[in-house]
């Protein structure tokens, strides 16, 4: 298991340069591990307790700030039911003395905004800088339904105004009973500024303060990306304020946890206290990595030593190791490059040790070696040769047998490869296609020679035997493995895009294009020589009866790189050719009597010889 996960070869250099670094590192690690050990517990034990104290002052804060307004509308609760004679119903609760008492209420203190007095009967008087909307007219509703429940109500914080005469506030109510009957409630719209101010300064020094409600809803905070009543719960640490539910009512509690998400979560340091007449919390967080900075200050240092130290024993172990690798890296060098085939590199080393020896054996070696290759690769060259030659005339041999088609294997062989080139294919598929075009009609070998060598046009039964030389091809060169690749050229090229082919009516996508490739310069040549069935056709008029069916029988891509070949000039019909369908034309045009009922029939115009094809 261990010679799997180590290299099978370790550098002498790597091996030296690792013992110097780990003689300069190690020390220098477990020093820096203690100092940081050290320093670390007590700087977790600073920033924490700084957070705690910090929260709960904010948290105590809130709630004297809340008990001081309660006793403010208890007393004004008493000073009404003094100057109203704890008469609320009617027209009294609009008496001048009580909307005075509001008045002064309102603007005794800046952070009242609003306050109003309802009697029993819903009935009141109101004083303030600001007028109630539709979230306010909500709270009090829900203070009113609290106070004739004998309840007080603290109300869910809201924003009022536009701009920048927006501000947060929050709804407070007392209620008023006077001998166990429901007089009517006090409510007050109470600006929440003085905690925005204070939570703006906790956050100029470093920390992020914010507080939040029962629900884990946002309060207020320093930060205006965060908005009121926002719900704050994807934050673990409120989400544990929110889960402890009573038992949070009673501690603060400092930990760690992660915000965001994916390649933007951060580690941060939090704290959480508690508001116990609120049901709040005071929260306040820091990223670790500042909250930690000066461990991590220090951890930087130790690594810059760290990496010092590094430099200093690599340049030293450079400068001793280099005297005992440089051979050996010759030698490594040398070799890598017989094995890329490189087979002319020498090593020129002078040592008098066993390295300046195994260089001379290498050398020995490598003289051996060019030999033996070069000896391999003009056998390789002579059986490469010999196969060709092997191909070439059992292509000969087909040609021969068949008297209207000589030449006709290394011709189509010729314009396919061309094809092929145009159309942009590799030069290994090139070759496949050389050599499948070379034997796209070995299968003829197996049809008698009567139908092969008949002069006239084939009666159908007679084409349906011809037809077989495709899958005869085929079998032929299936048992041989070095020519399967070539088979579906030998076997496919009499396929027909439109499904009218043979052996297998094939369509479309089903034809390969090396069948493809073959069926075009098999037609060209078809079209530009004698056959029995018609004359040979000049090479304008064999293109445009190829491009007639170009994309219904034959490949429009293949048919494509044939027309852009002849363009340029390089692919020419033999004029013998030519000169021969004159000459045939010529003697049909003057035989008369019998020997002119054999006859061949012409092929069809304008479509090339696919019927009774027998190329």
């Amino acid at each position: 298991m261990l010679s799997k996960i180590l290299p099978s070869r370790i550098p002498i250099l790597y091996v030296i340069l690792s013992v110097l670094v780990l003689i300069s590192v190690v020390p220098m690690y477990f020093y820096s591990a203690q100092v940081q050990s050290i320093n670390r517990d007590r700087l977790i034990t600073n920033e924490r307790l700084l957070q705690n104290t910090l929260t709960q002052s904010i948290a105590d804060d809130i709630s004297q700030h809340q008990e001081s307004f309660r006793l403010m509308q208890q007393n004004l609760a008493s000073a009404l039911q003094v100057a109203s004679g704890n008469d609320l119903t009617g027209e009294h609760v609009q008496a001048p003395e009580l909307r005075a008492l509001l008045e002064n209420f309102v603007s005794a203190s800046t952070d009242l905004d609003y306050a109003t007095l309802l009697n029993s009967e819903a009935k009141g008087v109101s004083a303030g800088r600001i007028e109630p909307d539709a979230f306010l007219q909500r709270e009090l509703e829900q203070a009113y339904a609290a106070g004739r429940d004998s309840r007080d109500y603290n109300g869910q914080p809201l924003v009022v105004g536009n701009g920048k005469s927006q501000h947060t506030v929050m709804l407070v109510s007392t209620h008023i009973v006077y001998g166990g009957r429901f007089l009517g409630i006090i409510a007050s719209v109470v600006d929440l500024d003085y905690l925005i101010r204070r939570l703006r300064d906790i956050d100029r020094g470093g920390l992020m303060p914010y507080v939040v409600d029962s629900q884990g809803r946002l309060v207020a905070g320093a930060n205006p990306e965060y908005a009121t009543g926002q719900d704050m719960s994807s934050l673990e640490i409120v989400r544990n304020f929110v889960d402890e539910g009573g038992k949070a009512t009673m501690v603060s509690a400092t930990r760690e946890f992660t915000a965001g998400s994916g390649r933007k979560a951060v580690v941060m340091l939090g704290t959480y206290s508690p508001v116990t007449n609120l049901n709040w919390a005071v929260i306040v967080q820091k990223p670790r990595d500042e909250a930690y900075s000066s461990v991590f200050e220090m951890q930087r240092t130790a690594r810059l030593l760290a990496l010092f130290a590094v430099i200093l024993s690599i340049l030293v172990g450079i400068f001793a190791a280099r005297r005992i690798t440089n051979p050996l890296e010759v030698l490594t060098e040398s070799s890598h490059a017989i094995a890329r085939g490189d087979f002319t590199q020498r090593v020129q080393l002078k040592s008098r040790t066993e390295i300046g020896e195994l260089a001379t054996t290498f050398n020995f070696m490598s003289d051996e070696l060019e030999h033996f290759v070069e000896d391999l690769k003009r056998a390789a060259a002579e059986n490469r040769e010999l196969f060709m030659n092997s191909i070439t005339m059992l292509a000969g041999a087909v040609d021969e047998k068949d008297p209207y088609t000589r030449g006709h294997s290394d011709r189509v062989t010729k314009y396919s490869v061309m094809i092929a080139k145009e159309m942009g294919q590799s030069e290994d598929f090139q070759e496949i296609v050389r050599v499948s075009a070379q034997l796209h009609d070995v299968g003829k070998i197996g049809i008698e020679d009567r139908i092969l060598k008949k002069p006239g046009a084939l009666t159908a039964e007679e084409f349906e035997i011809m037809k077989t030389h495709t899958t005869k091809g085929a079998n032929i060169l299936r048992s041989v493995s070095q020519l399967r690749e070539m088979i579906p050229g030998i076997e496919l090229h009499h396929e027909s895009l439109d499904g009218r082919g043979y052996p297998h009516g094939y369509k479309a996508d089903e034809i390969p294009i090396l069948p493809r490739i073959i069926a075009v310069a098999d037609t060209f040549d078809a079209l530009t020589t004698n056959r029995p069935y018609q004359q040979a056709h000049d090479a304008d008029d064999a293109l445009r009866i190829i491009r007639s069916v170009s994309g219904k029988r034959l490949d429009p891509t293949a048919v494509a790189a044939l027309e852009a070949l002849y363009k340029r000039g390089e692919i020419r019909v033999p004029r013998t050719h030519l000169v021969a369908a004159k000459m045939a034309a010529a003697a049909g045009a003057a035989n008369v009597g019998p020997a002119s009922v054999i006859e061949p029939e012409p092929a069809p115009v304008p479509a090339p010889p696919m019927e009774m094809d027998r190329t």
